[in-house]
């Protein structure tokens, strides 16, 4: 039976999970994904755990937070002047806003502090910094 390698393109379910258990994330309710092994369209501990699996195959898998999301950087905590946003947007903490660099992919921004003049944007990923479980089912080898 064919095993995943490097350069396959792969379909599976997963489920993420924090360390206390709760689910951030799971495939079990819609299309299972699909990605490339090996080219980095998955967070790395995944993308390392599906090599040699088998179709039909499940496995779960801990990650340290270096092989999820990475570590929480600070230097990604920023302040900005509130007349540098958008007009009419509404400043609330937990709302996450997109922001497209010049160059470079488009990035979430989470509002997490707002005062008078200031909003305080936090560019991590919301899962950086914790460790995750995956539980991983290979549907197919495309």
């Amino acid at each position: 039976m064919a095993k995943v390698k490097d350069g396959d393109t792969i379909k599976i379910h997963y489920t993420g999970k924090l360390a206390d258990g709760t689910v951030v994330d799971s495939t079990h309710e819609r299309e299972p994904m699909q990605f490339a092994v090996g080219t980095g369209q998955v967070i790395p501990g995944v993308d390392k755990a599906v090599v040699g699996m088998a179709p039909g195959e499940s496995k779960t898998v801990k990650l340290a937070a270096d092989d999820a999301f990475g570590p929480r950087q600070d230097k990604m905590v920023f302040k900005l002047e509130k007349d540098k946003l958008p007009d009419g947007l509404t400043l609330e903490n937990g709302r996450q806003l997109q922001y497209t660099p010049e160059k470079g992919p488009k990035r979430v921004l989470t509002i997490i502090n707002v005062t008078d003049k200031n909003v305080t944007l936090d560019g991590n990923h919301p899962l950086a910094g914790k460790d995750l479980t995956f539980d991983l089912e290979l549907v197919a080898i495309a």
